[in-house]
């Protein structure tokens, strides 16, 4: 991030009601504008954090965040840019039958509207051109996704300086950090399964994420580095599942096995592959790329991929 730039992030909220999609704009009090919810990131957040907490506090809707949509930039009156990412974000109906909105000091009404009415309702250039960029994924049909959080396990110590077995081999302090770190962000895509190599340094780095979501750790020797090392992985059989189940989930794994679960990722969904790929395995530890694929049509292939560095 650019120390002069302003960062913020919000998301393109969407439903359908009478078989028409619409998507949730906000009429904002004090500048009696019509926009898409958005707000600024608060100090020691990510973006998909800012994005989620925004979307809460505008317009009473806990959501989970589908793909990335647009990145706008604009200029501020005091002349500093303002950069704002936008993800996609389905609004399930019990969120909506639970949602806590009242008008307040910030936001004085929310609506839903068609995406023709958005185009000449929404008060912004810049957020007409963040509806365009949603258009494209709905005219691709691929509205609906879900993601696959692939995961390098936390800073671990050395095997030079470890007398154990390999597969033992724990986090140093670094690596917790890291672990706990990652919590938040990697929560914003509401994970429904947690797949991990059986690997002591592995199954540590998924624990904050799985006590903080109430998910069971799954345990995969086939994601391990041993399995990769003999030739007796099982990448593609547990890619192939988490690709037909169609929830979101984590994969945490190794950096010589990371390769392999992005490669099948696209195997597996008719990706051509290409050095997008490797760029997207190229994690450091505790860090992780978010792959994102449509849910009702998962053959259409990878949507987009996001990277984020490790945290602590």
């Amino acid at each position: 991030m650019s120390e002069t730039a302003i960062y913020a992030a919000g998301a393109v909220c969407w439903r359908f009601i009478d078989g028409k999609l619409h998507i949730l704009v906000v009429h904002r009090t004090a500048q009696g504008d019509v926009t898409i919810p958005k707000g600024k990131v608060d100090p020691g957040e990510t973006l998909p954090q800012t994005a989620v907490r925004e979307i809460a506090e505008e317009t009473g809707l806990a959501v989970h965040l589908g793909a990335s949509v647009a990145v706008s930039r604009y200029r501020m009156p005091n002349g500093r840019e303002k950069i704002v990412h936008y993800w996609s974000a389905k609004a399930r109906e019990s969120a909506i039958l639970h949602s806590t909105f009242r008008p307040n000091s910030e936001i004085a009404a929310i609506e839903w509207v068609t995406l023709k009415r958005a185009r000449t309702y929404l008060t912004y250039k810049t957020d007409v051109a963040v509806l365009d960029a949603f258009e494209q994924l709905v005219a691709q049909d691929v509205t609906e996704t879900f993601s696959l959080i692939v995961l390098r396990h936390g800073k671990a110590r050395s095997r030079g300086t470890w007398s154990g077995a390999d597969v033992e081999r724990p986090l140093v302090a670094l690596g917790v950090r890291e672990a706990a770190a990652l919590v938040p962000t990697v929560a914003a895509w509401g994970p429904k399964r947690i797949v991990t190599s059986d690997a002591t340094r592995c199954v540590a780095t998924v624990m904050p994420l799985a006590a903080a979501l109430t998910i069971d750790i799954r345990r995969e020797a086939g994601l391990g580095q041993a399995a990769h090392e003999n030739g007796n992985g099982t990448v593609r059989r547990i890619v192939g599942k988490r690709v037909r189940s169609g929830k979101t989930a984590v994969l945490c794994t190794h950096r010589p096995v990371l390769p392999d679960v992005l490669r099948e990722i696209a195997l597996a969904t008719g990706t051509p592959l290409g050095s997008y790929l490797d760029d997207a395995a190229a994690l450091e530890p505790g860090g992780f790329s978010v792959v994102h694929l449509s849910k009702t049509n998962p053959a259409s292939g990878i949507i987009s991929i996001e990277t984020y560095p490790p945290r602590t």
